[in-house]
């Protein structure tokens, strides 16, 4: 089962003019239940950043850019630097958000096992993209290095409890391609914080039974039905029309309740 390829076509088809991306950016942040719960950490945060200061931020593993649009709208003062290892996306967005007049925001190609900038971000988010590295440690190092002393680091990341879906998926394999790990133990990456230096963190469980069954109806089964055939995209509105209502109210009480287990993980460390 393939999940990228499809994301990266319905990416194409959105990308086509500004409203468009702008549309993808709201279909992604309602259906991916990721984004819920990484888009309320990013407003708790800025409700603590008052005064006109400018605020730096990374948003370390930027992919289309979505969440440097949510944060490039959060404050009128902040300043993004947003990183990736892929040309093309980095392009297409510096592109997109030259359009939009977002003249805070910079993309740029980096590899975030060498990256740093000493003691000079404020926020660090890293979005499902830690389970992508295999040299983990030195990324959270960089992290630790480039954060400034009052600095917050988020980072969203399956869990070891089945977030790529390899627990439930035959032969094996992951549902989601280029995965280093199938998941974070919760300990384990807290520790692995803790060697990079910060003083203190937190981690959540996110993906609970309830977002667990929303992401298969919102996300899964659709890939699963365009996996079989691209002609299936003509029935997907009618299919979202039935279930959509459903899949948010899966969202919504995924937000907003405590799990004991869950397969995504939320990270916040300070040093």
């Amino acid at each position: 089962m393939q999940y990228d390829p499809i994301k990266r076509s319905l990416g194409k088809v959105f990308n086509k003019t500004p409203i468009l991306r702008r549309l993808f950016y709201k279909l992604l942040d309602i259906l991916l239940l990721r984004s819920w719960h990484v888009r309320k950490e990013l407003r708790q945060w800025a409700r603590f950043k008052t005064g006109s200061g400018k605020v730096k931020i990374l948003d370390a593993g930027s992919g289309f850019g979505q969440y440097t649009y949510f944060m490039s709208g959060l404050r009128p003062n902040n300043s993004i630097l947003a990183v990736d290892v892929k040309e093309e996306q980095i392009a297409d967005c510096n592109t997109f958000f030259g359009r939009i007049n977002r003249p805070g925001v910079l993309f740029e190609k980096a590899d975030l096992t060498t990256f740093t900038k000493q003691d000079y971000f404020d926020l660090i988010l890293s979005v499902d993209v830690m389970e992508h590295i295999a040299e983990d440690e030195k990324v959270f190092a960089n992290f630790y290095d480039s954060l400034t002393r009052e600095g917050m680091l988020l980072i969203s990341t399956p869990s070891d409890k089945g977030g790529s879906d390899v627990h439930n998926h035959d032969h094996g394999e992951s549902f989601i391609d280029e995965h280093v790990r199938d998941g974070y133990n919760i300990s384990d990456i807290r520790e692995k914080i803790r060697k990079a230096g910060f003083s203190r963190s937190e981690a959540s469980y996110t993906y609970g039974k309830p977002g667990q069954l929303g992401w298969k109806l919102s996300m899964k089964y659709p890939i699963l039905m365009l996996n079989a055939s691209k002609l299936l995209f003509i029935i997907l509105p009618f299919y979202y029309l039935i279930i959509f209502p459903f899949a948010l109210l899966f969202n919504y009480i995924d937000l907003h309740t405590k799990h004991k287990t869950g397969t995504g993980l939320l990270v916040k460390a300070w040093k």
